[in-house]
């Protein structure tokens, strides 16, 4: 009994540790397991169903377990972490057989919702849970071809998770999909709580303003993207599905576009990317033509400008960094409050403190207009993540446009294009363009 006086004392400080004995056709064994995850009696009642068709069928314990289970050595940190991961272990003292099974676990995830971060306007109002094995039966639901290839790893050493890479394999560049599975396989032993340990894993830079996979919790658009040639990668207990490689086309396409008649499709998508450059040059155009750049405007709309900003004590550049700063605090606010108050602090923050600001003569109305106009069109960029790296080069703009004017704005605009040329995803260059769709020739 050294074994279970051994796994009591590794187990000493975890209160829904449980050891009892059970009989199975004549056999005492040892069960392990923790009863927040596992339905002991439940899978204590199946095991018993399971074992009356092996009467006669297994004459010693050896030939029993790996009938019912999957044998495996009957040392401590190999059953503790069996147990841990939510698995029952059955151990027969005498001969020191052991094996581990899928029990029937108590359910502890929510059943399956609508999105609460993207909106659907035509699709399935399905979103990704955190249980994985939830997540692999919505997919298949949108992906029923028999190309969908899974593969699974287990990665962390501390607090290991299961790891789900996704491919369709008709469709997925080879290079690509080696790429990840080589990166997958090097940074197995690390441990991933958040995206940033994702990015390490991928040996991707942590340090680059653009995002270099999409995260979405849509079951249509991942197997969008699986249909593009991308790989998916789920991972237990994040309820959402993360989409390799992320191209700067990913800003201004999804999935449900192709819901619409083909004009308006692509009208909508050229919209998206009006709102792409208004967001990011705008409020440095502003800076330049009030504060360098003058002269370019014409005299009427000159004066119009000058008598909005009379009586305002600060520079272009300042005025303006204060009021996006403000405007970066609501929006932040309204993420963070509950969702019944987020509203309130919205309408308070951009109305009310807006008109405040000009009736005080801080800021200018025009200067309102504008940045109420790019912080909107920012909104219209596909996925979260894109819209904060737009946020970041607009203020690049905006601080070489006070200093140089016109010409810092055009060098700016230049200085981008360049950096988003030099960004790779996974070996993929960040401005290619996803390959036609073999099926129906459309653009992704």
């Amino acid at each position: 009994m050294g074994l279970v006086e051994d796994l009591r004392a590794y187990f000493s400080n975890h209160s829904d540790y449980t050891n009892m004995e059970i009989h199975l056709l004549g056999y005492n064994l040892q069960l392990f397991a923790l009863d927040t995850l596992v339905d002991i009696p439940q899978t204590i009642s199946m095991l018993n169903t399971q074992v009356q068709d092996l009467k006669g069928q297994a004459s010693y314990v050896g030939a029993l377990l790996p009938k019912i289970g999957d044998a495996m050595n009957a040392d401590v940190s190999a059953i503790a972490a069996e147990v841990l991961q939510g698995n029952l272990v059955l151990f027969e003292p005498s001969s020191e057989y052991c094996c581990t099974l899928q029990p029937l676990r108590i359910h502890l995830t929510r059943t399956i919702g609508i999105p609460q971060t993207e909106n659907v306007l035509y699709g399935s109002s399905s979103s990704f849970l955190e249980d994985v094995q939830t997540n692999i039966g919505i997919l298949r639901k949108h992906s029923t071809g028999i190309s969908l290839k899974t593969e699974a790893y287990t990665v962390g050493d501390q607090h290991p998770k299961t790891l789900l890479l996704f491919y369709l394999e008709d469709q997925v560049h080879p290079q690509l999909l080696n790429n990840t599975r080589q990166r997958i396989e090097s940074g197995k032993h690390q441990d991933i709580s958040h995206l940033q340990h994702l990015e390490k894993l991928l040996q991707e830079s942590r340090w680059s303003f653009l995002s270099k996979f999409n995260v979405t919790e849509l079951p249509q658009n991942a197997a969008h993207a699986l249909q593009q040639g991308k790989i998916v990668l789920m991972i237990d207990q994040f309820p959402f599905a993360v989409i390799l490689p992320s191209l700067a086309v990913d800003m201004f396409c999804m999935k449900d576009d192709h819901n619409y008649p083909l004009p308006i499709m692509y009208l909508i998508r050229f919209l998206r990317i009006i709102g792409i450059l208004s967001a990011t040059i705008i409020p440095g155009l502003y800076v330049a033509l009030v504060s360098v750049n003058p002269e370019v405007l014409r005299l009427q709309l000159a004066l119009s400008i000058a008598h909005s900003r009379y009586d305002v004590p600060y520079p272009a550049l300042v005025e303006t960094i204060l009021l996006l700063i403000v405007l970066e605090l609501v929006l932040e606010a309204s993420v963070r409050l509950p969702k019944s108050v987020g509203p309130t602090i919205t309408m308070v923050g951009g109305i009310i403190l807006g008109q405040a600001a000009v009736a005080a003569k801080l800021v200018s109305s025009l200067l309102i207009i504008v940045l109420a106009g790019t912080t909107i069109a920012s909104s219209a960029v596909v996925g979260f993540q894109n819209s904060v790296s737009i946020k970041v080069f607009k203020y690049v703009l905006i601080i070489l446009s006070a200093i140089y004017g016109l010409l810092g704005l055009l060098t700016g605009i230049v200085v981008i294009c360049a950096y988003m040329a030099y960004q790779h995803s996974l070996g993929i260059p960040y401005l290619s363009w996803p390959r036609l769709n073999q099926k129906d020739g459309q653009n992704g």
